[in-house]
């Protein structure tokens, strides 16, 4: 019997093959919300997690190569190179260094840190000004270069006891958390602030370093306290990082960072090889003309050139004075170091305490002045000490600033106080007994007049900008007149004879009060280094 069905009733005869398309709809729709899930779970989200995730992290996992020498420097009306006023989240990749576990990209210390612009307006400095100048015998002078002031060779045999616990182990929780800053606008400024204690210790100890100047170690020569390395410096406004390490070799990849200048110039280099000692033995590439140590992993050099004064120096004679005796052509810049200057991407500058030895003064080819050596009472001098040190800063800075091949950033460290109370280096000064940071700072007339003159020096240069290299003050003078517990003081050899504490007529006994112990506050200039090279980089990034 045939079963007629009504038209309304006719797709039913159709049914079958309708929900086999049905079925086979059905399962192309799942198999592709499958496969958009497992797109959505692997690359596409893990490459936002690093967008949120790194998006408070410091330069580290940025090529450090777009940063620190393409813009140039913004002068204010005053004469000042201002930092860039912002501190940005880095967002632009979510791929870690090289060498990095999980742990060490995930450290406090990436938290950005806003830029503080600099802003001091230059002083007049009494030009009758001359205090603090020795005199005198200079049997125990600090700063005349010994054999202790060249680094040792650093042979790579170090490379075998190389790898101890890296800095990053000893963070302290409490570092960068409850911060109330703002990372973009706010003015925060690094160079004012407090020493707190940190019991998390220094980031390197004597017995891990091998290129420590044994003049500096202090504990390897006795001193019988430690608190002084366990002191960090707290800005009011934000957070210091602690160096890490690690992120400094990437921050600075495949760039050289030169030190130029004085012993302290050494105090603080030797203070960066030691802490870059802790995660990797550098190769020492140095020859007559420089000290070079090369990290292979990321293609860093560290660099120091002497240069006591920072400008051109003779002895030959000159006019009315005599061989022998230091010339300073004010006015020239010293050629020693500045055939390189266009291969450095970071100069740290440090000078000063030079302008305390004998030495004439030359301005425009003519002798305008003279330190522990004037034979011609009858002849006024027209500058002394003080303001030739001004005018060298000035000098210095404008060539760097001028130089047509030179694209770095400059750093100019400024004047490190030194804490020879009762007397100067040669005159009974003593910080025997300082064992922790002052609570109040003691103001030194010849300190504080060589920081003037140094920042007047530092912006009048800044005005005569050209190039596109970036010009910043590191101003660490007030901060570090508190450290008078940092020095060596007696505790300057490891002779177990040696005498360290005064004698019956009251005398203090030999000592060192200009530079720091290793580790301790010298440790503190490397971190600020970092910050401002950090920031640079992020700024650079940020506005390219």
């Amino acid at each position: 019997m045939t079963v007629s069905l009504s038209k309304g009733f006719s797709g039913m005869a159709a049914f079958p093959h309708k929900l086999s398309s049905i079925v086979v709809t059905v399962g192309g729709l799942a198999a592709f919300l499958v496969l958009g899930s497992l797109l959505i779970s692997h690359p596409i989200s893990s490459a936002i997690t690093g967008y949120v995730y790194n998006a408070n992290r410091s330069v580290n996992a940025l090529t450090p190569a777009v940063g620190i020498s393409q813009s140039g420097v913004t002068n204010s009306d005053d004469g000042n190179a201002n930092l860039v006023n912002k501190g940005t989240n880095d967002a632009s990749t979510s791929q870690a260094p090289p060498n990095f576990s999980n742990s060490e990209t995930t450290e406090i210390v990436d938290k950005p840190v806003p830029v503080f612009p600099l802003s001091s307006t230059p002083q007049q400095v009494d030009s009758s000004t001359n205090s603090g100048t020795p005199s005198g015998s200079e049997t125990v002078d600090p700063l005349t270069p010994k054999n202790s002031d060249r680094i040792s060779s650093g042979s790579d045999n170090h490379s075998a006891d190389s790898s101890p616990k890296t800095p990053e182990d000893d963070m302290p929780s409490s570092l960068n958390e409850g911060s109330s800053t703002n990372p973009v606008n706010s003015d925060c400024d690094l160079y004012h602030g407090q020493w707190i204690y940190d019991s998390s210790g220094p980031l390197y100890t004597n017995n891990t370093c091998p290129v420590l100047t044994q003049m500096q170690n202090c504990q390897g020569n006795g001193r019988p306290d430690n608190d002084y390395e366990n002191y960090r410096w707290k800005p009011a406004q934000c957070d210091l990082p602690r160096f890490d390490a690690r992120k400094f070799l990437d921050l600075m990849r495949g760039k050289t960072l030169a030190f130029i200048g004085d012993s302290v110039a050494r105090n603080q280099m030797e203070s960066l090889l030691c802490i870059l000692w802790q995660v990797e033995a550098p190769k020492n590439r140095g020859n007559r003309k420089m000290q070079r140590w090369y990290f292979k992993s990321t293609n860093v050099m560290i660099v120091r050139i002497w240069s006591s004064w920072l400008v051109h120096r003779t002895s030959e004679p000159f006019d009315f004075a005599p061989a022998g005796v230091d010339k300073l052509h004010l006015d020239l810049p010293d050629e020693t170091f500045m055939e390189f200057v266009p291969t450095f991407d970071v100069v740290v500058l440090s000078s000063g305490h030079w302008f305390a030895k004998q030495s004439v003064y030359i301005l425009n080819n003519q002798i305008v002045g003279g330190q522990l050596w004037w034979p011609d009472k009858s002849r006024p001098q027209k500058i002394n000490n003080v303001q030739a040190f001004g005018i060298s800063v000035e000098t210095m800075l404008t060539a760097l600033a001028t130089h047509p091949n030179y694209t770095g950033l400059t750093i100019v460290r400024s004047y490190s106080p030194d804490h020879y109370e009762g007397g100067a280096w040669n005159t009974g000064g003593s910080c025997t007994g300082k064992m922790k940071p002052a609570t109040e700072l003691v103001e030194n007339g010849f300190t504080n007049v060589m920081h003037k003159q140094q920042v007047t020096g530092f912006n009048k240069a800044a005005k005569k900008q050209k190039n596109s290299s970036k010009l910043r003050l590191m101003d660490i003078t007030e901060a570090f007149g508190y450290r008078h517990d940092g020095h060596p003081g007696p505790y300057r050899n490891p002779d177990p004879n040696k005498i360290t504490k005064r004698g019956p007529d009251g005398k203090p006994p030999p000592q060192d009060c200009l530079h720091w112990c290793m580790p301790g506050p010298v440790d503190t200039w490397n971190e600020l280094v970092m910050e401002i090279i950090r920031r640079e980089a992020e700024s650079s990034i940020m506005s390219s």
